[in-house]
């Protein structure tokens, strides 16, 4: 049992104080203990609602985006790469920061800085300064989305599949209401898309709050640091057949979710849908996450190879990309529907990631190389579909190009949901 879920169970060796009558005896610091814990709960929530509007808030407005500041398609393409750089960048450093401040730490100085780069991007007034604002706050997140997995095995280590699902689950929350509310809260701001990027610095900054606490109440992150991930042998990750297939599995989704976000609402303007609409249908998609990202982690988290879901998910991105191709316009809602179930593979990577190692520091490692390795896998698919999309004028080559990556996602997916952890295979025992 990793060193701080200790530190949060002091009944374990602390003397118990009398209680009222008909009552058990209450350990000190029981109380607090269970404080800490729900803040910790609500600090994942709330970092969870912060992890993609800085994504979905642009895909609404980057029409206008563009044309304010002069960018080109490509140059828009690049800036729907830029998570995936990001992530992969930072995702390598992530769990060495982690040991040097802790995992609180590190969440909390994420958050701030996705709330400094959003307002910076707003206020930028050339390409490159929105490039740099971008992936400012992209650090943040980057950083973030490799520790979740890390706080939510440490602190809930009997209840992952059921956390993992609160998580997911906010997190799809907060991509959806971006997506929704942007061009709403652009217009009710004055109709400047600045104004409407800025907004979602607030709920960022809101994020901060309880992980500056958890900072702060040293009690609550003692052993946070380097003794939660090393006390374990260090496993050779790169020697796992199956981390390289939850890699491969995570950068594939995360090229496809990335391309929706960025994309989709073009896709649907240009087949002559409306600005707003168009937002609501992407949101539409990012919110079928919501009750899917709940539920599909506790029934991968029951299953003994997680294939068949990671197939079901393919096969409904395959129709909908199909009928984007086919229909845009004429089957709108449906097609977003079947993405938005497609894009549940992210809450199953997340999940197979927990369940994939028997310990925290295995846990740390897969979850930097299967996010940090998956991130960069990803990083050409959208500026690619960017190019696609100047050159040829249309719609059908892109499109063609997210369908067939779907197939190499289910076998790399298949591979990685079988029933086995890093530490049992050959390559890591040598």
């Amino acid at each position: 049992m990793p060193d701080e879920i200790r530190t949060l169970r002091p009944a374990e060796t602390a003397p118990t104080r009398p209680s009222p009558r008909g009552t058990a005896p209450e350990a000190p610091g029981t109380r607090r203990a269970v404080w800490t814990l729900r803040l910790v709960a609500v600090g994942i929530v709330l970092a969870a609602l912060n992890l993609r509007p800085a994504i979905t808030s642009l895909g609404p407005l980057l029409e206008e985006a563009r044309v304010g500041l002069h960018m080109s398609g490509t140059a828009a393409g690049l800036l729907t790469s830029v998570p995936a750089l990001c992530f992969a960048v930072l995702g390598i450093a992530a769990p060495r920061l982690a040991r040097r401040f802790g995992p609180a730490a590190v969440v909390c100085g994420g958050m701030a800085a996705v709330a400094a780069g959003l307002v910076a991007r707003s206020l930028a007034g050339s390409e490159a300064g929105f490039l740099a604002a971008s992936a400012l706050a992209l650090m943040g997140i980057a950083v973030s989305n490799v520790l979740m997995p890390v706080i939510v095995k440490r602190y809930f280590p009997d209840r992952v599949g059921s956390m993992t699902g609160l998580y997911s689950m906010a997190l799809a929350l907060g991509t959806s209401a971006a997506a929704a509310a942007t061009v709403p809260m652009t217009s009710a701001l004055g109709g400047g898309w600045r104004s409407g990027l800025a907004v979602w610095a607030l709920p960022a900054a809101l994020a901060v709050l309880p992980w500056l606490v958890l900072v702060r109440d040293r009690s609550a992150t003692a052993g946070g640091g380097a003794a939660a991930t090393e006390d374990a042998p260090a496993p050779r990750i790169t020697r796992s057949p199956t981390a390289w297939a939850l890699g491969g599995f995570f950068g594939l989704q995360a090229t496809g979710a990335y391309i929706t976000m960025g994309w989709m609402p073009q896709i649907f303007r240009d087949a002559g849908v409306p600005a707003s609409t168009a937002g609501v249908l992407l949101a539409v998609t990012m919110a079928m996450g919501v009750p899917l990202a709940f539920v599909i982690p506790r029934v991968a988290g029951r299953l003994r190879h997680q294939g068949p879901i990671v197939v079901l998910l393919g096969l409904c991105g395959l129709a909908g990309y199909l009928g984007l191709l086919l229909a845009p316009a004429a089957g709108a809602w449906a097609w977003a529907l079947l993405l938005g179930v497609s894009n549940c593979a992210f809450p199953l990577a997340l999940t197979m990631i927990g369940m994939r190692s028997r310990t925290g520091a295995g846990v740390v490692r897969l979850s930097a190389f299967a996010q940090s390795a998956g991130y960069l896998i990803s990083v050409p698919g959208p500026l690619l579909v960017g190019m696609l999309y100047q050159h040829s004028g249309g719609w059908t080559l892109p499109l063609s190009l997210m369908a067939a990556l779907l197939v190499p996602q289910m076998a790399m997916g298949v591979l990685a949901g079988r029933d086995r952890t890093i530490e049992d295979e050959r390559g890591m025992r040598d």
